[in-house]
């Protein structure tokens, strides 16, 4: 009975086998046939468009980023401790040079000045006296002397005092706007509590970075044109001081600009877009920005040879919007790879769909 079971079971199991290799191999072969044939010759082809390159006249100019800051820009204080008596200002309003703003509480200098001069006065009086005397050899030298000597410190505690005095007036210290106020008269003031900026803002500062590379090319007088976030209009400004090192952390020269801005309508603290413009080029050789690959080491383009992909380094120079400067490494007659480079690999052949040249891609 337990031979009859093993046999059953065995015959069972291997028409199982049996039936699921039959499933595998004829069920295999009509998914490769209904997949049809994996070679060919189209299939290996990376369907590319191309542009051939030719020299171009090319307007060189470098595009960059800056801010607006104000040729003249101060914070207020007094410079002496005690009780504002005068403000004599209004917020916003044009100040010129040397303009009183504001009184800081006076009345204890000019007591002391009052003594002082006083004093100087009568040592004054005292030393024509002494000096009478001396000329008829009544007194001696050093009695003179004495006299003189006080009324030379009279006039030195004088000129101290005007000087200390003098800081209780807060004056403009060039012309300008004066912004909002920060104290109020009776309000206590020291020598730390701000009182109100004034800025220059005619003319204004564009103050902005170009690449180090181009360091050799701009200088002190060269013009360039600015636009303000949130207009359109256009401005020109002149280069009136370069740094002289390249920053080593950023590779980049900064650069000032000065506009005049006469009607006041460019604000410092601005975001300014800036175009400076170099020497222009006859014969550039251009390329779509589309067919550079950024690289860790540089720079990589596709070229199309005889069907086949072929890599090659460049140098890249500088970029319109929708074309980029190639210094090294491509010539004129070339042929780039201007689309499909994604699925480029060297060697690759191609299936080229669209040829381009540079009159066309302008």
């Amino acid at each position: 009975m337990n031979k009859t079971v093993k046999t059953i079971l065995l015959l069972v199991v291997a028409a199982v086998v049996g039936y699921l290799l039959y499933s595998k191999v004829f069920t295999g072969s009509e998914e490769v046939k209904a997949a049809g044939p994996t070679g060919g010759p189209m299939a290996q082809k990376v369907a590319v468009d191309v542009f051939v390159v030719s020299p171009t006249a090319f307007q060189n100019k470098i595009t960059s980023t800056g801010s607006v800051i104000p040729n003249e820009d101060v914070e207020l204080r007094s410079e002496i401790s005690g009780r504002v008596t005068a403000i004599n200002f209004k917020e916003g309003s044009q100040v010129k040079k040397g303009q009183l703003l504001m009184t800081v509480n006076d009345a204890d200098l000019r007591a002391q000045l009052a003594k002082l001069q006083s004093n100087q006065k009568l040592y004054r009086e005292m030393e024509e006296r002494q000096r009478t005397l001396l000329e008829k050899e009544y007194i001696s030298r050093q009695e003179y002397d004495q006299v003189s000597n006080q009324l030379a410190t009279a006039t030195a505690d004088i000129q101290a005092l005007r000087a200390t005095l003098d800081k209780a007036y807060v004056r403009a210290p060039f012309d300008g706007v004066i912004g909002l106020r920060q104290v109020s008269e009776g309000s206590y003031v020291t020598p730390t509590t701000p009182v109100a900026r004034i800025v220059d803002i005619s003319p204004v500062k564009i103050d902005f970075s170009i690449p180090g590379r181009y360091s050799q090319s701009v200088k002190v007088g060269d013009k360039i044109t600015f636009t303000s976030e949130g207009s359109a209009d256009r401005y020109e400004a002149t280069i009136y001081a370069v740094q002289p090192n390249i920053d080593p952390a950023t590779r980049t020269l900064q650069l000032r600009a000065l506009y005049d801005n006469k009607n006041q309508e460019i604000k410092p603290g601005a975001f300014v877009r800036v175009e400076l413009s170099l020497e222009d080029m006859d014969e550039a050789i251009l390329i779509p920005t589309e067919s550079i690959i950024p690289e860790a080491t540089g720079h990589k383009i596709f070229l199309a040879k005889s069907g086949k992909a072929q890599p090659k380094m460049v140098k890249i120079g500088q970029r319109s919007e929708t074309l980029i400067q190639i210094i090294e490494g491509v010539e004129p007659g070339d042929t780039i790879i201007s689309s499909g480079i994604l699925q480029a690999r060297p060697g690759s052949d191609l299936n080229i769909r669209r040829v381009t040249t540079s009159g066309e891609a302008q």
